[in-house]
Order: structure tokens, then C-alpha cells, then sequence
């Protein structure tokens, strides 16, 4: 057996171990954990003290062991998850972020497993350049520019977190860039197509097998109509709605036709007026980016005014049936069933999909991609951006996001040129002349349904 250095001191054969480094006067101990070495600095000068401190680091590192929490190490995967339990305690706190989320997935499913057995401390070039050609395999192409931040924020995390344990100082964390491939356009809805999506609702919910799946067909149309109005994410900034989130206010005016008409008393002709109640509804969402108001105009509060009805059995008569519903003391959900209240955000997608498919709606022909909910937010800027000439600033601040990405995203439309507010005006028109939707969107049963029809008729 090797002679030991005076340097070194063995407290429990094979299990702690005191050790000073040459040129320091800072002694280091050694101990395991479940069969796995650890390092740490007792951070003391004296001998007989740093044996003490060598015990009680042990001891803790032991304790959180049996709790299941990591074992303080340098070790990538343990600081990235005491980076994930972070996240986690600010969202019970309801400090975090709604990107946690994503961040913990891209933590999970590709720094850990690509990452996790380096020291924190030897996260260098090469490293990173070990987690590029990884990632590539795991996901089977090469990531956006998109993509790349978001898993830069995630390891930008878990360096945050080793700066905080003193395992990393701002010095030398690494430096972190993002040239992926660039985003692929995303799908979207031509305006025919919107309106095809937006017209055949009323045939597809009347089709419904049964009471349940009506309603659960009705919810989704509302929720539809409030993202192509609206452009708010879709997921959590409208599902988790509450109705004490809710504005509405209408402020009406005498809005001239241009049409004329005659006065039958005295001959005389005059411009016919109407009355334009300009319902609105302002919506205090929280999501990717935070909480932001954003506005909902007539279709909005039609959806609106459906679920109130449904729901809570407001007589549609009322003048204003929304104000009996969406006051501070609602804390109910909006878009949810009527009697259990429950979540319906799980069933959406797959049942949106099989929407689109029957109307001949489902794939992009631009793209080549399947439409999702998140379509209808690019549809959404696309409209506002081409016919009702929104303001690109305006638009951001309605969407969430950043002129940057407006700009990047829309540049084709030239956004810049968008001097207008955002009324919606001519979108909504556009959108709500029904007669013209094609017979290309038609559903696809009722097409077989009349072939079979005249199949028969002919024999």
C-alpha cells in the first residue's frame, strides 16, 4: 500500500478523505455517496476544522440522498437538476415562467443525457461541440435558429446556477451562439381557407354523435374564433381564461350606410344611419412572455356570449349578456364543459386535425405541414398585417412578442408600410362573407354521402 502524503488524511477508509492541494492552504475532501466519489472545499485552513466540516459535508450530501434531491457535485447533471428544481419552486411560487416548461424538457431530453457526466467546470468548446453533433442524432435533423435559443436558455440556466454555487464564476462560464438552420415558414390559413374554417363549424358541431361530443365540438369553435381574432397563443392564454380576466365595454355610434333612402312624410331623400354598438372586450392573459391586456372585438365577444349562454343559461335576449358573467368575483374557467368544468385542452388538437382533414383544410399547400392551433396565430398577423394595414408595434404589443420577430417573420408582407390601428375592420368583413367559401371545403362525408346518393339514383 502506497505511503500517503502528509497532505492527505483518510478519516473513514475507502469512504472521506482530507487532502490539501499543493500551493494552497485550503484543505479538500473526498467522500462518497452511494458508491460515487464527490469533491468539495471545506473551505478551512485549520486541519483538526477541516476534518469537522469534512464530516458535516458528508453527512449533508447523505441526508439529501435519502430526500431525493441531488447531491451537491460539479457534475453537469446535478447542477442542472438543482436548476430544474429552481423552476420548479418559483412556479409553485407563481414566480417562474411559462418557458420552464420548454427549458426543463430541453434539460431532460438533451443536455442531461448529452451533457451529464461532464464537471460542470469542463463544459468547454469541445463540449459544446460534442452536444451539437448529439443533438443532431437525437432529433434526426438539424435544429433551428429558433430551437437553438430556447436550448441555449436552458444551459444558460443551469451556468446560472453553477455561478450561484460557486462552481462557475461569470469569468469563465462558456459563451453561448445559435446558428441553426433557418425556421421554416410556418403554416398558415389563405383567407378563403379561414373562412372555410370558420364557416363550417355549424354543419360540423349539428354532426355530432352525441350531447357530449356537441359540446365539446362548441367549446372548440369558440376557442377558434378567439385565436383568429384575437392572435393569442394558443394553450394557456386562453384555456386557463377566467372569466374575472374579462372586460367587456361597447360604446355606440350612428354610423352612416351611404345608402339612400326615401322619407315617405315629406319625399325627402337622406343617408340611412345605423347603430354600430363597437362591442369589445379587454383580456388579461399570462403566458410565454408574461401578463399583457390584450383585445377582443365582435367575434370574440360572440364566442364569448355563446359560452355565457351555454354555461351560466343567460337569457340571450339580454342587452348585454356578457356583463352578467365576466365580472371580478368569476374566478370559473371559460373555456370549459358545462357541468364538470373540466380541462379540454388534452382532446383539442387531435380533434382540431380531424376537423381540417374532413374539409379538405389539414395541410398546408405552401408548406407542405399539417396546420395546428398555432396557425391560426400567424393567420391571425398575416390578416392584420395585409388588409387592415396594423401597425407593426401595435401588433407586438397585442401578440406578446417583439417587433423583431414581427418583422422577421412578416417581412414579406412589408411590414413596415402597416400605418394603420388595430380596428380589424376589413378583416372581419372579409372573413364573415361566408358566400365565399368554396365548394372545395366541403366535408368530406357529406361528399360521399351524395356520390353514393346519385350512385343509387342512377341504378
Amino acid at each position: 500500500m502506497p505511503e500517503q502524503k502528509e497532505t492527505t488524511h483518510t478519516l473513514m477508509a475507502n469512504e472521506l478523505i482530507v487532502y490539501r492541494r499543493e500551493r494552497s492552504s485550503i484543505w479538500q475532501c473526498r467522500f462518497k455517496v452511494d458508491g460515487i466519489w464527490q469533491r468539495a472545499s471545506t473551505k478551512e485552513r485549520d486541519l483538526k476544522k477541516a476534518k469537522q466540516k469534512a464530516r458535516e459535508l458528508m453527512i449533508e450530501a447523505e441526508i439529501r440522498k435519502r430526500s431525493n434531491l441531488p447531491v451537491v457535485t460539479r457534475r453537469f447533471r446535478d447542477v442542472a437538476k438543482l436548476a430544474v428544481q429552481r423552476m420548479d419552486d418559483k412556479l409553485k411560487n407563481n414566480e417562474g415562467k411559462v418557458s420552464y416548461k420548454d427549458y426543463k424538457r430541453v434539460i431532460e431530453d438533451y443536455l442531461i443525457p448529452i451533457l451529464g457526466n461532464r464537471l460542470i467546470t469542463n463544459i468547454d468548446s469541445s463540449a459544446l461541440d460534442h452536444l451539437d453533433a448529439e443533438r443532431i442524432k437525437i432529433m434526426g435533423k438539424a435544429p433551428s435558429n429558433s430551437t437553438l435559443l430556447t436550448h441555449n436558455a436552458a444551459l444558460n440556466l443551469v451556468f446560472d446556477e453553477a455561478v450561484i454555487r460557486n462552481f462557475l464564476t461569470e469569468a469563465n462560464r462558456p459563451k453561448l451562439e445559435a446558428k441553426g438552420r433557418k425556421s421554416d415558414r410556418r403554416p398558415a390559413f389563405e383567407l378563403n381557407e379561414i373562412r372555410a374554417v370558420l364557416a363550417n363549424f355549424e354543419e360540423w358541431i349539428d354532426s355530432a354523435r352525441n350531447e357530449r361530443s356537441k359540446e365539446m365540438r362548441q367549446i372548440m369553435r369558440d376557442y377558434v374564433e378567439m385565436l383568429v381574432d384575437t392572435g393569442a397563443r394558443p394553450g394557456v392564454e386562453l384555456l386557463n381564461l377566467k372569466w374575472k380576466q374579462i372586460k367587456y365595454e361597447h360604446k355606440p355610434e350612428l354610423v352612416k350606410t351611404g345608402k339612400l333612402v326615401v322619407d315617405q312624410t315629406d319625399g325627402e331623400e337622406y343617408e340611412e344611419s345605423s347603430i354600430n354598438m363597437n362591442r369589445t372586450v379587454e383580456i388579461i392573459v399570462s403566458g410565454k412572455t408574461g401578463t399583457r391586456t390584450i383585445i377582443g372585438r365582435a367575434p370574440t365577444v360572440k364566442a364569448l356570449t355563446r359560452v355565457a349562454i351555454r354555461n351560466y343559461g343567460v337569457e340571450p335576449s339580454l342587452l348585454e349578456p356578457l356583463k352578467a358573467v365576466a365580472t371580478p368575483k368569476n374566478n370559473d374557467y371559460v373555456l370549459r364543459t358545462k357541468e364538470e368544468k373540466e380541462d379540454v385542452s388534452e382532446s383539442f388538437q387531435k380533434m382540431f386535425e380531424r376537423y381540417l382533414d374532413e374539409y379538405g383544410l389539414l395541410v398546408d399547400p405552401k408548406t407542405e405541414q399539417k396546420r395546428v392551433f398555432y396557425s391560426l396565430r400567424h393567420t391571425y398577423a398575416t390578416l392584420a398585417l395585409t388588409y387592415d394595414k396594423v401597425n407593426p408595434h401595435v401588433l407586438a404589443e397585442q401578440m406578446g412578442t417583439s417587433i423583431g420577430m414581427i418583422e422577421k417573420h412578416y417581412s414579406h408582407l412589408k411590414v413596415t408600410e402597416a400605418i394603420e390601428q388595430l380596428r380589424g375592420e376589413q378583416t372581419r368583413k372579409l372573413i364573415s362573407n361566408t358566400q365565399s367559401v368554396t365548394e372545395i371545403y366541403q366535408s368530406s362525408k357529406k361528399t360521399k354521402q351524395k356520390q353514393t346518393k346519385a350512385t343509387k339514383e342512377k341504378k
